[in-house]
């Protein structure tokens, strides 16, 4: 984690997120280290669908066909996160963290996590084993943690 920030402070890169199902765990992982406020720009916890649409302007036909969980919401509010926050990185999570709220087609631990930097955005989708909703969380902010540093380098 030190090692992120540290080389985001050397390339002057700046990060933002947008988190629903980690409730805002990543930004609080990240401002947990010393030298955070040089990098980190800005955080949005778009929890509920109309939180997605009011604040981020995800497009409501987008949730409506796809669902808040999908690789098409994910990829709108890593696009539309970057139009607010300007930052060089910006980082979307989505997904369910259980322990309800699962289906077959959308299983507990099912995590979309969408990476942009410049034009090029890369969006994961994660299937977390664990049914506990606190571990799918952390696990969740690992992966997005291990994605950025990949981008950063």
């Amino acid at each position: 984690m030190k090692s992120l920030i540290k080389i985001l402070t050397k390339k002057k890169l700046k990060i933002s997120f947008v988190e629903s199902c980690t409730g805002g765990l990543l930004a609080s992982t990240i401002t947990s280290i010393s030298g955070a406020s040089k990098v980190f720009n800005l955080g949005l916890v778009t929890y509920s669908n109309q939180a997605k649409i009011k604040i981020l302007k995800v497009n409501k036909n987008i949730i409506k066909e796809y669902g808040a969980v999908s690789h098409e919401c994910c990829s709108a509010m890593v696009k539309n996160l970057s139009r607010i926050s300007r930052a060089n990185i910006n980082v979307s999570i989505t997904g369910i963290a259980g322990p309800k709220g699962g289906t077959k087609q959308k299983p507990v631990g099912l995590v979309y996590i969408g990476v942009k930097k410049g034009d090029k955005i890369q969006i994961n989708k994660c299937l977390f084993k664990s049914k506990k909703r606190s571990s799918i969380q952390r696990a969740t902010v690992k992966k997005a943690l291990d994605l950025i540093l990949r981008i950063a380098k």
